[in-house]
This record gives structure tokens, C-alpha cells and sequence, in this order.
């Protein structure tokens, strides 16, 4: 967890400036690995996160992937136009409605990972010995953990509607 108590030196900024720069460039390198469809990062990620956990809400798909409720809605409206998703009521608040896949969403979602997990397989294979295999595969849950962090749960970051 990370506290106020927490030293930040220039040499792990710089160290963080890096990581953040190299990560961008694989998610981009990834993403030209896209199977040709016209969908955003934000369609994928809103269809990857119905994939991962079942129907939502629109509320629900935002804050996950901690992005406002009205940009959630547009990734949403395009992917239900183009047949990937569609609404129905919420069971108990007639305010909101489910978003659920649909077949062909699918599809997409699962040919672009296969796209990607075997554009990524190739390139370890190739680039890197099996004991750095080993050592990216590892590193991949330490940036889960960072992921997942809250923006309460580091310090110095701004939350909107704080007024820091």
C-alpha cells in the first residue's frame, strides 16, 4: 500500500518516466495487432471488461475502467449500434439498464486477444531467453497491483472534485 510516508527519488521518477514510456509503446505495438475491426481502445476495453465479468451497468463499466459515465455511453452507443452489445432493464432499478454481449461481440473480443496473445507469444519467443520470459510474466502481476491501485491509495494524485 502506498502511504504519504512513501520517498519518491529523482532516480525512481526517472525510472517511472521510462516504465510509462515503454509500456505505452508494447500497448501500442499491441494494438496495431487489431484483426482490421474499427473499434476504439475504449470499445475493446468496455467489450474485454463484459468479457471478464458479466454484464453491467453503464455506471459499473465507467468505474471500472475509471473513465466518466458519459464517455463510457458513447463506447457503449457504437458498440450496441454495431451489434456487439445490447441493453436490457436492470432487474430492480428501472433507472438503469444491463449491458450484456452478444455473439458477434464475442467474436470480436476473442479475435482480437487471440491476435494480440499470439503477436506477443512470437515476439518473447523470438526476443527474449526463457528465464526473461520468466521475469515479464512475473512483472506483469506488479503492474496489475498498480493498475488496480485507487487514486485515494497514492498520494499526490489529484482526484477530481477534491480541490487538491
Amino acid at each position: 500500500m502506498v502511504t504519504e510516508e512513501t520517498d519518491v527519488t529523482p532516480e525512481l521518477a526517472r525510472n517511472a518516466g521510462d516504465l510509462r514510456v515503454r509500456m505505452a509503446r508494447l500497448a501500442r505495438r499491441l494494438r496495431q495487432e487489431d484483426g482490421g475491426h474499427a473499434l476504439t481502445m475504449s470499445q475493446l476495453t468496455a467489450l474485454g471488461r463484459l468479457v471478464r465479468l458479466g454484464p453491467a451497468t453503464l455506471s459499473e463499466l465507467a468505474a471500472g475502467e475509471r473513465v466518466r459515465p458519459q464517455s463510457m455511453a458513447r463506447a457503449i452507443d457504437a458498440l450496441e449500434t454495431a451489434g456487439m452489445v445490447r441493453r436490457t432493464p436492470h432487474p430492480t432499478d428501472r433507472r438503469q439498464n444491463v449491458i450484456r454481449l452478444t455473439g458477434n461481440g464475442r467474436a470480436v473480443i476473442a479475435d482480437n486477444r487471440l491476435r494480440r496473445d499470439a503477436w506477443l507469444a512470437r515476439a518473447m519467443a523470438a526476443a527474449l531467453s526463457p528465464e526473461e520470459r520468466d521475469l515479464l510474466t512475473r512483472a506483469g502481476g506488479l503492474m496489475e497491483r498498480l493498475a488496480d491501485l485507487t487514486e485515494e491509495g497514492v498520494p499526490g494524485t489529484y482526484v477530481p472534485g477534491t480541490g487538491d
